[in-house]
């Protein structure tokens, strides 16, 4: 069916169990998944779906294995209009930048084209402890439109 990318930005690993169980959800429904722990453009060039599964780290800030993928787009300036993207952050709302690290990587998707294929999940881990639960619920709602 269709080949989806998940892109993960973790500092703990706790994106990077949630996309691996996204992936293997998608892949029962007959899709291709790839999970792209220090994902690159180059290699992105084939998947018509981004699932950006991303932590916050620090003051808003990205998590530093995707800050490169970040600063790809920045320099590079793709034209992503053929990508459509999801996202799911995860992070803690007693802090003031409770998800906001991923906003910079959709900043980025928006403005060279590209277009979210459904609203975005924020995972708060104060109410939700383990994050895949709500991650694969969201993924459910709307896994028929890909």
């Amino acid at each position: 069916m269709t080949k989806i990318a998940l892109l993960v930005g973790t500092t703990l690993g706790g994106s990077e169990y949630v996309a691996d169980e996204m992936a293997a959800q998608l892949t029962q429904l007959d899709h291709q998944t790839e999970v792209f722990i220090e994902p690159n453009l180059d290699e992105l060039a084939d998947f018509s779906l981004w699932i950006i599964v991303c932590s916050t780290h620090g003051a808003g800030d990205l998590p530093d294995n995707i800050v490169p993928f970040y600063q790809q787009l920045m320099i590079e300036k793709p034209d992503l209009s053929h990508i459509k993207f999801a996202l799911c952050a995860i992070g803690d709302s007693s802090y003031d930048t409770f998800c906001q690290g991923p906003e910079k990587i959709i900043a980025q998707l928006l403005q060279h084209g590209s277009n979210a294929i459904v609203d975005k999940l924020q995972i708060d881990v104060q109410h939700n402890p383990i994050p895949e639960e709500p991650a694969l619920a969201w993924l459910l709602q709307w896994q028929h439109l890909i």
